[in-house]
């Protein structure tokens, strides 16, 4: 009676096993977004090329390793029902096979056949996406990692930013491709915007590249997918992928020196005579440091911080105030400015459009 109660125990578990997957897949699938979402991270839902043969990929793997399962499964289930304890059988071993070629030729022919499979499929796709030619007329960015933000750098526009890296829709018409080139300032990142393309890594001394051509406008997000220290987990991402016309003006903005603005020249000498002009760039300023992100069109930026909080005078205040407050073990040091300096130079920093 025992060894049918755990027969029975097996089965019923292996039952709610698979159910629990089947439920899950398709709870899973369900909830996708259909392309209403430009705000989600679902490989799933790709919007450029790279994203899309990722995913096709991903799906082909999936349906094949899917039938295996069910395979094993269905085999597992036979053999514990087939060969399952009987009370008649007063603890006799069933017969015994001790050897069959056609088994051996298949359980080894089967397994070689779809890794062959997998690896081309996989490899077709790996040489399209690494290997793809840049065309004429393509954007051209280095992306740089730092700890713990993101610099991105126009080289032919003459723009550097951070943070929030806008690119222009690729209308199949006239495609219009983004490359990054990916570079480390320090440690190992990793860029990663799903819906975009596929992870690719930033090593010191070892550029690397990806591309893009977003095929609908949106904000995508993304993640650095590497732990590169204690801020690793915000190290966002935020791809604006513009139409050509808003592309165009972002450019022209982006090109432009910083906003004079005689209402706060108080803020500016604040800012000027500390060591925030050591660390970060304002164009026209005397202020061109390289450690941090450059300021310059610092409130045409949806977030602060690599995307840790909302640019909003408030979170701006505590950033300069007290980084450790927004993002623990933030290299930015603490100002430790009187509140009036404070407040004059967070007035300053909201004209910086």
């Amino acid at each position: 009676m025992s060894m049918l109660k755990m027969k029975s125990s097996t089965l019923r578990f292996l039952a709610q096993t698979m159910l629990l997957l089947f439920w899950s897949a398709m709870a899973g699938w369900a909830s996708e977004p259909k392309g209403s979402s430009p705000h989600g991270t679902n490989i799933f839902a790709p919007a450029s090329t790279p994203a899309k043969s990722i995913a096709d990929l991903s799906v082909f793997v999936l349906v094949i390793t899917g039938i295996i399962f069910v395979v094993v499964f269905a085999l597992l289930v036979y053999s514990v029902v087939k060969f399952r304890g009987r009370a008649m059988d007063a603890g006799r071993e069933p017969v015994q096979v001790y050897g069959s070629t056609q088994i051996e030729l298949a359980w080894t022919i089967i397994p070689i056949l779809i890794v062959v499979v997998l690896f081309l499929a996989t490899a077709r796709v790996i040489h399209a996406i690494q290997d793809a030619p840049e065309p004429a007329g393509a954007v051209d960015v280095a992306v740089i990692g730092h700890q713990y933000w993101w610099e991105f750098r126009y080289p032919e526009l003459g723009i550097a930013t951070a943070n929030e890296l806008h690119i222009p829709v690729s209308d199949p018409s006239h495609p219009t491709p983004t490359f990054l080139q990916l570079l480390s300032a320090d440690t190992d990142h990793s860029f990663w915007v799903p819906e975009l393309a596929g992870k690719t890594d930033l090593i010191p001394n070892h550029p690397n590249r990806m591309w893009v051509d977003p095929q609908r406008t949106g904000v995508f997000l993304g993640q650095c997918a590497q732990y590169c220290g204690v801020q690793h987990a915000k190290m966002l991402i935020r791809v604006s992928v513009d139409g050509p016309e808003d592309f165009a003006a972002w450019v022209r903005t982006q090109q432009k020196p910083a906003l004079e603005d005689p209402g706060v020249a108080a803020g500016r000498r604040v800012f000027e005579s500390n060591a925030c002009m050591n660390c970060h760039t304002v164009a026209g300023t005397p202020a061109d440091g390289r450690f941090g992100p450059d300021l310059t069109h610092l409130m045409s930026r949806a977030t602060i911080a690599a995307g840790a909080a909302q640019n909003t005078r408030q979170n701006l205040r505590l950033w300069v105030q007290n980084p450790s407050a927004i993002k623990p073990g933030s290299l930015m040091p603490a100002m430790k400015l009187s509140d009036a300096d404070l407040d004059a130079v967070v007035s300053y920093m909201e004209t910086l459009r």
